[in-house]
């Protein structure tokens, strides 16, 4: 209760420390990738191009540099992510109930698996059907010439989406969970929903071929199913405990 009595200049203060300790984390993230993980994170950024027989090129002196000072700075998120959530969690913590607290305890860990999950999918799976529909079947006769940082902002913008739509089922269950959705309401509604997806897939996926949005949507597709499911047992477990309090 003591922090929640907090001035304005003490929250702001509280918050720029949260700040500040973000950013010396990934500061020093970046710098452990750049020395420690560097040429292992290229192998792993290039492969999906080069099983394809090409090699990324760089068109500026700099541009190799800076590319690869991007890449680890990525990979530093990732690495000072455990830090980061805990000062935002630690700044945000005096403010919520307990009942919040719990529900952020259960979603977190939760939501940053269906996160990885997604882009380890998206990586594995529909990054590299997409990279070969784009520049070997659908570029016949011609040479392509990619440079190192677009390849690198292309692949970004592609794997990224998939970690956002894998967290429909935190979605569906925090709806079910606040009474605005019900499984009935899913299942009635699914073809919608299938409808709404391909939709999405077409809009998020930053490239126009149909391999690479109908790879987006089927795994989605399945999510919305598993949903269908949680919104079930949360529906139940909602009204046991409705049930209880009104004995």
């Amino acid at each position: 209760m003591e922090d929640k009595s907090m001035t304005l200049t003490e929250h702001l203060e509280a918050l720029r420390r949260v700040l500040l300790v973000c950013i010396i984390a990934l500061v020093i993230a970046t710098i452990a990738v750049y020395f420690g993980f560097r040429d292992q994170l290229l192998v792993l950024i290039m492969r999906p191009i080069k099983e394809i027989g090409i090699n990324p090129v760089f068109i500026t002196p700099w541009e190799a540099f800076f590319t690869t000072i991007k890449i680890c700075f990525v990979a530093a998120i990732f690495l000072a992510l455990p830090v980061i959530l805990w000062e935002v969690w630690s700044f945000i913590l005096p403010a919520l109930h307990t009942h919040e607290r719990r529900l952020v305890y259960m979603l977190m860990p939760a939501s940053i698996v269906l996160f990885a999950a997604g882009i380890v999918f998206g990586y594995l799976v529909v990054f590299p059907a997409a990279l070969r529909f784009l520049l070997v079947t659908a570029s016949e006769g011609f040479t392509p010439l990619i440079s190192i940082s677009r390849y690198f902002s292309f692949l970004t913008m592609f794997i990224l989406p998939f970690g956002a739509v894998f967290q429909l089922p935190l979605a569906i269950m925090l709806l079910t969970h606040l009474g605005l959705v019900t499984p009935r309401f899913l299942a009635k509604n699914r073809k919608y929903a299938i409808l709404i997806i391909f939709v999405l897939a077409a809009i998020l996926t930053p490239t126009p071929d149909m391999i690479s949005q109908t790879l987006m949507a089927l795994p989605v597709i399945a999510l919305y199913e598993v949903s269908i499911w949680i919104s079930y047992l949360v529906r139940r477990k909602r009204e046991e405990k409705a049930k209880e309090e009104g004995i």
